[in-house]
């Protein structure tokens, strides 16, 4: 069984909105990107389990095949900047998709 780290050249985490997160992992080949496209190895299921969360959370999947890339957004749990509230920018979230394995 192999892990994600091998295969993605950036996985990172970001705002995208204050009631929105979104997670990006670009892959090192054109090779792997397909494989996990054709495999849906990254799946709404699959993430809300690595998340916590509900599968309704999970707003969409993009596949965008000119950067050998997916994006994940999901709501937030928490609105950025509320009180409470740890990661303003969401920069800090992505660190669970270090356990994909394939």
């Amino acid at each position: 069984m192999r892990n994600i780290i091998e295969v993605a050249k950036v996985i990172r985490s970001k705002n995208s909105g204050p009631y929105e997160l979104t997670f990006d992992i670009m892959f090192k080949t054109h090779e792997d990107f397909k494989m996990f496209k054709d495999k849906k190895i990254i799946n709404k299921e699959m993430f809300a389990e690595l998340y916590k969360i509900p599968v309704e959370d999970i707003l969409g999947i993009i596949w965008f095949e000119p950067a050998h890339a997916v994006k994940i957004t999901i709501k937030r749990p928490m609105s950025s900047g509320a009180l409470g509230e740890t990661d303003i920018y969401g920069a800090q979230q992505h660190a669970p998709l270090f356990n994909i394995k394939f």
